[in-house]
């Protein structure tokens, strides 16, 4: 049995759809079951029950550490041997009150863990474009608080896929992967592509970040790594996903695409 924990998110839904595929049973952890549709070898649970593995992934905020931390200590009570955890890339490996410091409690208690454990560090996600389509459609800019930055731009089924994969198969012990897409791409360079795929013209408009654009509990994180992306400083890609999955991640205009497309 294979936990996965934030089951109703971006890639643990996701992951779910794609372990079930592979033919594992999966335990989905959510606050809300009637958010999971029920499928065979699917249980769904507001508790953690016995397993095997354990995908972690807490929501993004200052309280992330102490939930990674209690999911962890029950998953090693309910008899779990491996561990795959969601962090972000630029992690840093030492504690720090810096942008990414809120992963970095929860990689530190899965490598003190005891159990095998893999750490994936994703870059910025296709799927956080998806609110540009109705402004696109509707003939309006796309706000843009990157500038002319650059960015790895991953397609979350990607990043699912990894983790099923870390999650089932041999070789991952120990690692600590970054995930990207396989090409820099700034906000206008994404817009253009995924306005062509919409069959649309559009623009982008560039406004300043600041605090007051983001949930007050994230603001200070949130603004520091706009301001990182605006500075050149995400601009990563990695082999990891093709090292992991042999297999090449998919383009952003393939996401744009697959989700968009008719």
């Amino acid at each position: 049995m294979i936990l996965v924990t934030g089951a109703t998110g971006t890639i643990g839904s996701a992951l779910v759809s794609q372990l079930l595929a592979r033919g594992e049973e999966v335990t989905a952890l959510t606050r809300d079951p009637a958010k999971i549709e029920p499928r065979p070898g699917l249980t769904v649970t507001t508790e953690i029950a016995k397993v095997r593995a354990v995908f972690l992934l807490a929501p993004a905020s200052p309280a992330a550490p102490d939930i990674e931390r209690a999911y962890l200590r029950r998953a090693i009570e309910a008899g779990a041997e491996r561990v795959v955890k969601l962090s972000a890339i630029g992690t840093p490996d030492e504690p720090t009150d810096s942008l990414g410091g809120w992963h970095q409690p929860g990689e530190q208690a899965v490598r003190e863990s005891g159990l095998t454990w893999t750490i994936l560090r994703p870059t910025t996600f296709a799927s956080n474009s998806l609110g540009w389509a109705a402004e696109i459609r509707a003939g309006n800019p796309v706000p843009n608080v990157f500038g002319d930055g650059r960015q790895g731009v991953v397609d979350p089924a990607d990043v699912a896929a990894v983790a099923a994969e870390t999650l089932t198969g041999a070789g991952h012990e120990g690692a600590t992967y970054t995930l990207t897409g396989p090409e820099l791409l700034s906000v206008p360079e994404q817009v253009a592509q995924l306005a062509a795929v919409l069959g649309a013209t559009a623009t982008t408009v560039d406004v300043a970040p600041t605090r007051e654009m983001f949930p007050a509990e994230i603001a200070d994180v949130a603004l520091a790594g706009t301001e990182l992306v605006r500075a050149g400083g995400n601009a990563i890609v990695t082999a990891d996903v093709e090292r992991v999955l042999g297999r090449k991640p998919g383009t952003y205009r393939a996401w744009a695409e697959r989700v968009f497309g008719d």
